[in-house]
């Protein structure tokens, strides 16, 4: 007996090199600019207050528009949807490089966050829907090793543009690649438009949600600096639970045309991969924050060497990815899940021991097995939470998934901050920190056990020797 798998066709394969080549423009940009940030500051006379939101201004638009993004292309086509955000991040992109001032600077790079947010769920749902559905696991591998490997050169590719040509060519670097990928997608990817849409944009809950997520990711940035009892935290947490009560009453109203429409937001396996998602994001985002911290402050890294102090855990993570998608094809989403939150618990146990005079050496172990982790599980749980959904909510799922994992990063930097800063020093503080997210791990294990599986995939067997 043996096991086929649907091969892929020659558009196939070119849409998802595509489309791939599209995950990694999304995710480089993620990274790229941390190390540009004192060229920046140095050409514009700026501070590092002011220049921080090149990269918090980006992800504050991304994680607020993200879910109306996924919306909008599971209504009116990923791959239309897809292009109008591909233009908008590369105007933006050009108005970014050409910038005059700081507010410029500043203003064209949020506003790419428009382009990423219509771009990111149009991409996922493009790329299930060109994956035959008995190798789903293979999309969720490739999507988040190259996600992986993105996340791992943007610093290395960032610090080359700028220390050889400018920080402006992180922007103008986005413009032939986008343009590039936006053409092999015409060519390659059937336009899926419905010809015919019953559903209507949900303004009202565009609009509240959009509200009650500024309101938590601004307190969630601003808490690590004013502290959880500062009346500037208060009303932007209030803003958040008020606005989220409206979005609830107004989703209930809109019925089929809500902007999360009652099959997901009832779907209990699909907001289980998202509690999931949410912890474990806690726990990849404070070893992204603080290992460089650590190499930086106390062993005296550059910031191009502290990111690539982080090389055995992205390299692993895109490696692993990967793999895991022919392990999901046989094993399905529950024992993966289950075995990448283990790791990530492990390696977080064994990164927490730090003190002064700890090597870098000595953090390789626990960063490749808090690598492996990372690449078991966020593969997985994206396809388990995509394949639990109708085909047609796809980009809306993936969007709302990559919401929890924002979420979870934001959560993630104000509580190991607080943390950290209550320490007598920062590798006290970093050994508190690692411990409570290895406890977080748990948590997720047991969210995993008892709630997390995908949509078992159909294995078509066929008798040795029969094409």
């Amino acid at each position: 007996m043996a096991e086929t798998r649907t091969p892929l066709t020659r558009t196939q394969f070119w849409g998802l090199t595509a489309l791939c080549l599209s995950v990694f423009l999304v995710g480089n940009d993620f990274t790229a600019f941390s190390v540009a940030i004192p060229a920046m500051e140095k050409e514009f006379n700026s501070d590092i207050t002011t220049t921080q939101w090149v990269i918090n201004g980006y992800t504050l638009v991304f994680g607020v528009l993200i879910v109306s993004g996924g919306r909008l292309a599971d209504m009116f086509g990923r791959r239309r949807i897809f292009f109008i955000g591909s233009t908008i991040f590369v105007f933006f992109s050009l108005l970014g490089g050409l910038a005059f001032d700081m507010w410029m600077l500043l203003i064209s790079r949020a506003l790419m966050g428009i382009g990423g947010a219509l771009m990111w769920p149009a991409i996922l749902g493009m790329i299930y829907g060109l994956m035959p559905e008995d190798r789903s696991g293979l999309a969720g591998g490739l999507i988040m090793a190259v996600c992986g490997t993105s996340n791992a050169i943007g610093p290395m590719l960032g610090g080359t543009l700028t220390d050889l040509l400018s920080w402006r060519w992180i922007f103008f670097i986005n413009v032939p690649i986008a343009v590039l990928v936006c053409l092999v997608c015409w060519k390659v990817v059937a336009d899926d438009s419905p010809e015919d849409t019953q559903e209507r944009i949900d303004y009202a809950g565009v609009t509240t949600l959009s509200i009650s997520l500024f309101g938590l990711l601004i307190a969630l940035d601003l808490v690590v600096d004013f502290g959880f009892k500062d009346p500037v935290i208060i009303c932007l947490m209030t803003t958040f639970f008020v606005f989220l009560g409206l979005f609830i009453t107004v989703e209930r109203r809109a019925g089929k045309d809500a902007l999360i429409p009652r099959d997901v937001a009832s779907n209990q396996k699909f907001f289980a991969a998202g509690i999931a998602t949410l912890l474990l994001s806690v726990v990849f985002f404070a070893a992204l924050l603080y290992v460089p911290q650590f190499l930086t402050k106390i062993h005296g890294y550059s910031a191009m060497g502290a990111g690539m102090g982080l090389l055995p855990m992205m390299v692993v993570f895109g490696l692993v990815s990967y793999a895991s998608g022919s392990l999901y094809e046989r094993l399905g989403a529950k024992a993966i899940v289950s075995a990448g939150t283990v790791c990530m618990c492990i390696g977080m146990f064994m990164l927490s021991h730090l003190q002064k005079n700890t090597p870098y050496t000595a953090l390789i172990p626990g960063l490749i097995i808090l690598g492996a982790g990372i690449g078991l599980f966020y593969s997985t749980i994206t396809t388990a939470a995509i394949t639990v959904v109708e085909s047609s909510r796809a980009s809306l799922a993936g969007a709302i998934l990559y919401m929890f994992q924002i979420a979870g990063g934001a959560l993630g930097l104000g509580m190991n901050t607080t943390i950290v800063a209550m320490a007598l020093d920062l590798p006290t503080g970093i050994d508190r920190a690692f411990t409570v997210n290895a406890y977080l791990a748990l948590a997720g294990l047991i969210v995993c056990i008892l709630f997390v599986s995908g949509k078992a995939v159909e294995v078509e067997i066929e008798e040795e020797g029969i094409l």
